[in-house]
Order: structure tokens, then sequence, then C-alpha cells
């Protein structure tokens, strides 16, 4: 019997052709499962949103006005939770729609994070997650001009949820070595 991942999954590699697309989506959901365990919430539902909130961004052809709109209805369209895809609507603030749970919180803040650590896992000589260190990701965090694409201010949306930049950094981190062999750093 197919667990509420395995749907994801299969969702995703339905509507993502991207290799880096997907494996920022695998990222997210790491992260987020990182971070329902630290507050005791649902691992599978946070995972899944992580796993799936940018499914429709190649269809909306990174159209930042259109995306997560569509995402978030075919979410639920395929039978997820409303919450689900609330917290996928609400990731992109272009919609003006403020992120209001822990839930919605935690996905706003866990994908820019994911391209932060990405790309301080990137700019060393070995390429890998295991040689970053959680200072190292909050060191890169105040260089501005480093990962301009995640956005210092929707990670700093983690006070809101009860973690400092550094416990974030921290779970987003480990939670992003664990699946280290499947994005490939």
């Amino acid at each position: 019997m197919d667990t509420i991942k395995d749907k994801a999954l299969r969702l995703l590699d339905q509507k993502i052709v991207n290799s880096n697309m997907k494996k920022h989506s695998l990222a997210v959901g790491a992260i987020m499962v990182g971070l329902a365990k630290h507050f005791g919430e649902n691992e599978n539902d946070w995972e899944v949103a992580g796993i799936l909130h940018d499914i429709d961004y190649e269809e909306t052809n990174k159209e930042l006005d259109r995306h997560t709109i569509s995402g978030s209805k075919f979410v639920q369209d395929n039978g997820f939770s409303k919450e689900i895809a609330h917290a996928i609507l609400v990731h992109n603030a272009m919609h003006n729609i403020q992120p209001e749970t822990r839930f919605d919180k935690a996905l706003f803040c866990a994908d820019p994070m994911s391209g932060l650590i990405t790309a301080a896992a990137l700019v060393l000589p070995s390429k890998k997650l295991a040689d970053v260190k959680p200072e190292s990701v909050v060191n890169r965090f105040y260089e501005k001009n480093f990962a301009k694409g995640a956005n210092r201010e929707y990670i700093n949306v983690c006070e809101q949820i009860g973690l400092t930049l550094e416990q974030f950094s921290q779970i987003a981190l480990l939670s992003m070595q664990n699946i280290s062999e499947l994005l490939g750093l």
C-alpha cells in the first residue's frame, strides 16, 4: 500500500523534470521532517509539504505571481490535506497571504534555507554536505552576496516558530545531511 510520501514522490516525478528542482524539493522535505521531529508534529504531512511545495514551478514557467496557486489546488485535488495545500500556497510571499500556523511558517523558512545550505556545500572543495558546519551556514547567512536567492528575511521566520537562526541552521543541515546521497552532495 502506498504511503503519503510514495504518492508525493510519484507526483513529483510526474510534474517536475529538472533534476535540481527535484533535489531541492527533497531537501525541503528533509528539513520539514527535522522540524516536525523537533516540534513533535506529523512528520509525514510536513515532509510531503516540503516535497510538493514547488509542484507547479515548471508548469507556471517560473511566473511567481502564479506559482503555488495551481500547485496548492493540484495537491488538494490529489487528496492531500487542506493544511498541506495551504502551507504550499502561502510559501510564495508574492500572494501576500501571511503564513499563520507553525506548519506554514516552517515551510516558508525551510524553502530558502535549503538553498543557503546547498550553496554552502557547493563552495567547498569537496562539495559535500558532510563538510558543512552549522556555524558556517550562519556565517554565510550574514554574507549578503552569498546565495542571493536564499531570502534572509524568509529564513528569519524561524524565529516566529521559536528557533534561533543557529538552532534552525543545525536542524536543517542535519536533515539535509541525512539524505545527502539523494541530493548528490
